[in-house]
């Protein structure tokens, strides 16, 4: 699985025989959002506006009108190939009148969005994860304390007859840690359990 996104918008520009394109990536965090920056960040006035883009699982990639396989999947294969997930990029040809064959489209869409992924700044990706706590009221303010320090967010608070419940969101990579301090504090009495992963 990829571990890193970026950490902001980059461009990189190139020229081949004349047509220029001009390589723009993004951070996302769903496909709706990518295809809203597209909508906005392509050049209605240019001649093809191409792009891919990777979110976990999901992908998808268009070629705009150029032969078949020659532009959307070598962007993909960019974001691929540099290891990145959560990243829509666009590449946008202007066309100098110079046919460049499909070889000749497939390096300059595919390199001029290697060329720019590989020079943006990155950002590691965290995995979430979804978790449920139970513990006696008399640990509340002790668990309430840990939960910073293993960078937890609490997004629901209850209390019923055997205590306190707190719906948590954390790094995935904290919970086995998490977990274990909440049994030494409690002597085991304190469970946290996993209840789903998720992405963003």
């Amino acid at each position: 699985m990829a571990s890193a996104t970026l950490a902001g918008p980059a461009e990189f520009a190139l020229e081949a025989k004349k047509s220029r394109f001009l390589a723009k990536a993004m951070p996302v965090e769903s496909p709706e959002a990518a295809l809203a920056w597209l909508q906005q960040a392509g050049d209605p006035q240019a001649t093809h506006n191409c792009w891919a883009y990777r979110i976990g699982t999901a992908y998808r990639f268009n070629d705009d009108g150029e032969p078949g396989g020659s532009a959307g999947r070598p962007i993909l294969a960019a974001i691929d190939g540099q290891d990145l997930d959560q990243v829509v990029v666009l590449v946008v040809r202007w066309y100098g009148g110079t046919n460049l064959g499909v070889g000749g489209l497939v390096r300059a869409y595919g390199g001029a969005a290697a060329e720019c992924l590989r020079t943006a700044p990155r950002r590691p990706l965290v995995v979430w994860c979804q978790a449920e706590l139970a513990c006696d009221f008399a640990l509340s303010g002790a668990v309430h304390g840990l939960l910073e320090a293993f960078s937890a967010v609490k997004s629901a608070e209850a209390f019923d007859e055997s205590g306190l419940r707190l719906s948590l969101r954390l790094p995935a990579s904290s919970y086995e840690a998490l977990a274990a301090r909440l049994r030494d504090l409690s002597r085991g009495a304190a469970r946290l359990t996993r209840s789903e992963t998720d992405p963003a």
